[in-house]
């Protein structure tokens, strides 16, 4: 009896065990692509424009999406947050929010304040959470102190995004912290 149990599986059962295996592709099959590939010519340029504009725009990166998503949602954040501190790098989302902060501030006083708060916290050499920027922009930031506006650390904060995009938010996104995060709200959707 024990040998006809495992012996009639069905084949749907079996395709369900292993939903995301992919299939090989037959060589003559790959072969008649290529040939139909290079006897096709583009109709008109106005097609292949429209074609190059929409493939950029759907060129974001999956990370960049998400890094979106984190940013905004209060719960992803604060995981997000508490994962750069497990890997000693918090200063970044630090900074970035802190450069957030710091564009709603509307009197002249408070802005010069707290531009000099964040340059001594994350810019200056001596820094206790210094972030990791160019000499030329330490120094452009530097210079607009003196007369600060609201845009002035928007080239250091666009490099810290660009970092956490491609280097700590790639690691967060397969890390158990996130996965057990989705895995809870997904949850509660359901209840």
């Amino acid at each position: 009896m024990p040998k006809l149990l495992f012996s009639r599986i069905r084949l749907y059962e079996f395709k369900d065990l292993m939903p995301n295996m992919k299939r090989p592709r037959r060589i003559d099959i790959v072969l008649n692509c290529r040939r139909r590939k290079k006897d096709i010519q583009c109709v008109s340029v106005q097609k292949c424009n429209d074609e190059m504009y929409s493939s950029k725009l759907s060129c974001q990166t999956d990370h960049e999406l998400h890094l979106e998503k984190l940013l905004k949602d209060k719960k992803y954040l604060a995981a997000f947050h508490s994962f750069l501190q497990s890997e000693f790098s918090e200063e970044n989302i630090e900074f970035w929010l802190a450069c957030e902060e710091f564009r709603l501030t509307t009197s002249p006083e408070h802005l010069q304040w707290r531009a000099e708060e964040i340059y001594r916290e994350f810019i200056q050499p001596t820094a206790c959470r210094e972030i990791n920027v160019d000499q030329r922009v330490r120094e452009k930031i530097k210079q607009a102190l003196e007369k600060p506006n609201l845009s002035c650390f928007d080239e250091a904060q666009k490099h810290v995004y660009l970092l956490m995009e491609r280097d700590s938010c790639p690691r967060f996104l397969h890390s158990d912290a996130y996965l057990s995060l989705k895995r809870k709200s997904r949850t509660l959707w359901y209840l």
